[in-house]
């Protein structure tokens, strides 16, 4: 039961702070480009990728953390830090065909289903 009590609190915490910043950063800068989300999503993934690098090379910390930062707060913060690591273990594997194929899955396949979302709720 605490991975899950952890995972909802890391991704209570993570959800709020990309509102915040990422309303923050579009107040700042304005303009077309959604450049709090892209700011979200790079320090989203530096962060999975230092974070999991650090955890299952050097460090074992209690598992509670993982469910904490990696799954709740960064899983709040961003879905795409988890796309952009799964991606780079697929092209350290050897998986380069598997890497392009999950890069194309998430985010063109990703666009035209909230494209067709959009389409269907009447937006388009």
């Amino acid at each position: 039961m605490d991975r899950y009590i952890m995972v909802m609190l890391g991704g209570a915490a993570g959800s709020l702070l990309r509102y915040v910043l990422g309303t923050a950063i579009m107040g700042r800068v304005g303009g077309l480009f959604p450049a709090g989300t892209v700011f979200i999503n790079v320090t989203g993934s530096f962060l999975i990728g230092f974070l999991m690098t650090l955890w299952t090379g050097r460090l074992q910390p209690h598992p509670n953390w993982r469910f904490l930062i990696i799954a709740g707060f960064l899983g709040g913060y961003t879905t795409f830090s988890a796309l952009e690591w799964e991606t780079l273990a697929l092209v350290e594997n050897g998986r380069r065909g598997l890497a392009l194929l999950n890069l194309f899955g998430s985010v063109v396949l990703g666009y035209i289903a909230v494209w067709l979302g959009a389409a269907v709720a009447g937006k388009r």
